[in-house]
C-alpha cells in the first residue's frame, strides 16, 4: 500500500494533459499540487470547476512540497524548467509522461531526463494515455500504462497510482524499456501491413483472373455488371482464401512439431509470422465476406442469379379476343435456397467468432470456451462457407466438366478444402494425442532433434550475443502485447 505522505502529488505543467491528470488524481482520492514558472498567469480552473480545489503554486515550491511529480512539459524544456532545481529532487520520484515526435532507437525522453537528475528516480509512464482518456472512465482505449525505471520501488509506486486511476500498470523493467514506450504512440498499426499487403495482391489476382479469362475468354459478363457483380465475385474469392489462411498455420505448426519431436524447436521466422497475424488476418476476412453479403443482397433477383430460381414461360396466343391477368411467381430452386441457408449459417457464426475477440468478451471466457469459439466454431465457418461455393459450383461442373479447373468456385475452395482436411487429420484420436503430448512437454529422444536443439541454443547465444554488444537495450524484456487476441488458439 501506498505510504501516506504520497498521497499528495505534484504535476509540472498546465497544458491539456496536465489539467486532466489533475482532475483524474484528485478524483481518485489524491490531493494534487500544479506547480508553474508564471502560477498567476496560469487560470488552470477555466474549463473545470473540480480544479478549483487544487493548489496551484511555483514549480519550486511544488517541488519541495512532494515526493511524486509528474512532468508533463515537451522534452525540450526539461533543462530550463529543471536545471535549477537538481539538488530539490535528490530522492524523489519524477514520472515522465512526454512523447516524441519520431522513434528513437538509441536515447528516450525519460533517460535524457535521468541524466538532467541523476539522484532522483524517473520513472516513464502514462505517455501512451490520452487526455481524453484521463477524463472519460467510459472511453474504450486500451486501459494499459506501460512503466518503466531503474527503480523497483518507484515503479511500485507508480503503479499503484496508476490502479487507483483505474488503469492496469504493466511493468516493463528498466528505463531502457523507455525507448520502446515511446516507439509505441508513434506505430500505425503496426501488426497489418503484411496482412493487408497480402490481401490486396490476392484482390487483384482473383479480379484479373474475373476479367481476362471469364470476360475476355466467355463473354459472360456486361461491361457495366464490374462494378457489382464482378466485383462481388472478386471479394467473395479473396475473403474465403483470407479466411483459410487464417486456420492453415496452426497446423503447419503441429506438423514441425511432430517432425522434430519436441515444442522446443523454434518456429521458422516466415510461420512465426504468419501464427502472430491470423487475428488480422480474420478480422479482414470478416471484412471482406460481409461487403461480399451486402453485395449479394443487392443483387438477389432472377435477372442477376438466374440459376437460383425457377423459370417461368408465359405463352400468349396470337389472335386474343379478351384480356387475361397472369401472375408470375418466381420460386428458389433447391440451389438457390441451399446456397442462402449455408451462406448466412457460415456469416452467423463467423460474427460470434468476431464478436470474441472484443477484450470485454474475451475476459468472459475461460481457456476452454475461447478455443471452441476461435478454432471449433471458426473451422465450422469455413466448413459452411466452402459448402456454400460448393452448392453454386457443382451443377456447372457436371453441366462442363472440361472446364472445372477453370471455373472460379473450384479454384477459392482448393485451398479451403486444404485448410480442413488437415485440421481433420490433426483431431484422429491416436494423432491428437501425440500432439497433445508433445505440446504438454514430452520429447522425441532422437540424434536428430537433440542436434537440432543443441544448434538451435548455439545460434540463439551467438545472435544474443552480437545484439547485446550492437545495443544495450536487446534482450532486456519481451515484446509486449496489446491486446491478446486471435482467430486460432495459439498452437
Amino acid at each position: 500500500m501506498m505510504k501516506e505522505q504520497n498521497r499528495t502529488i505534484g504535476i509540472l505543467g498546465t497544458g491539456e494533459f496536465a489539467r486532466a491528470l489533475a482532475k483524474r488524481l484528485y478524483l481518485s482520492g489524491y490531493d494534487v499540487i500544479i506547480g508553474s514558472r508564471r502560477p498567476e498567469e496560469a487560470h488552470i480552473s477555466a474549463t473545470d470547476e473540480c480544479l478549483c480545489n487544487l493548489r496551484l503554486m511555483t514549480t519550486e515550491e511544488c517541488i519541495e512540497s512532494v515526493s511524486i511529480i509528474f512532468l508533463a512539459i515537451h522534452a525540450e524544456h526539461f533543462k530550463d524548467l529543471l536545471g535549477d532545481h537538481e539538488d530539490k529532487l535528490n530522492g524523489k520520484i519524477v514520472v515522465d509522461v512526454s512523447n516524441r515526435d519520431r522513434p528513437s532507437k538509441s536515447n528516450s525522453n525519460a533517460e535524457y531526463l535521468q541524466t538532467l537528475i541523476p539522484q532522483a528516480s524517473v520513472v516513464k509512464a502514462f505517455n501512451v494515455i490520452s487526455a481524453y482518456a484521463l477524463e472519460n472512465d467510459y472511453n474504450t482505449s486500451s486501459r494499459q500504462v506501460f512503466i518503466a525505471s531503474n527503480n523497483d520501488l518507484a515503479r511500485i509506486d507508480v503503479s499503484n497510482i496508476a490502479r487507483a486511476m483505474n488503469f492496469t500498470p504493466i511493468d516493463l523493467g528498466n528505463l531502457v524499456a523507455a525507448r520502446r514506450i515511446e516507439k509505441h504512440p508513434l506505430l500505425l498499426f503496426p501488426d497489418w501491413g503484411r496482412p493487408c499487403g497480402f490481401t490486396i495482391v490476392l484482390f487483384i489476382i482473383w479480379l484479373l483472373y474475373l476479367i481476362f479469362i471469364y470476360y475476355v475468354e466467355q463473354t459472360i459478363y456486361a461491361w457495366d455488371q464490374i462494378f457489382v457483380k464482378v466485383l462481388n465475385k472478386a471479394i467473395c474469392m479473396t475473403g474465403i482464401t483470407v479466411l483459410s489462411v487464417t486456420y492453415l498455420p496452426s497446423s503447419f505448426a503441429a506438423i514441425f512439431q511432430v517432425y522434430y519431436g519436441t515444442k522446443h524447436i523454434r518456429f521458422a521466422g516466415w510461420l512465426d509470422k504468419w501464427l502472430k497475424n491470423r487475428k488480422q488476418l480474420g478480422l479482414i476476412s470478416f471484412t471482406l465476406i460481409t461487403i461480399h453479403v451486402l453485395m449479394s443482397t443487392l443483387i438477389m433477383s432472377p435477372t442477376y442469379l438466374r440459376s437460383w430460381y425457377h423459370s417461368t414461360k408465359i405463352t400468349i396466343p396470337y389472335n386474343m379476343s379478351r384480356a387475361y391477368e397472369l401472375e408470375n411467381i418466381n420460386w428458389m430452386t433447391w440451389k438457390g435456397e441451399a446456397a442462402c441457408m449455408t451462406g448466412i449459417f457460415s456469416f452467423t457464426i463467423l460474427c460470434l467468432v468476431c464478436v470474441s475477440t472484443l477484450p470485454s468478451v474475451a475476459n468472459s471466457l475461460n481457456w476452454r470456451e475461447w478455443r471452441f469459439v476461435q478454432s471449433k466454431l471458426g473451422h465450422v465457418a469455413l466448413l459452411l462457407a466452402v459448402v456454400h461455393v460448393l452448392v453454386m459450383g457443382i451443377p456447372g461442373w457436371l453441366k462442363n466438366p472440361k472446364r472445372i479447373y477453370k471455373s472460379i468456385t473450384f479454384l477459392s475452395s482448393i485451398l479451403p478444402w486444404l485448410t480442413l482436411l488437415l485440421k481433420l487429420f490433426f483431431t484422429i484420436p491416436y494423432v491428437d494425442g501425440y500432439v497433445t503430448k508433445i505440446r504438454k512437454g514430452w520429447e522425441r529422444k532422437e540424434r536428430r532433434c537433440q542436434a537440432k536443439c543443441v544448434r538451435q541454443k548455439k545460434e540463439d547465444l551467438g545472435v544474443m550475443n552480437a545484439k547485446d554488444a550492437a545495443n544495450p537495450e536487446s534482450g532486456l524484456f519481451p515484446e509486449y502485447t496489446i491486446q491478446m487476441v486471435s482467430f486460432d488458439e495459439n498452437e
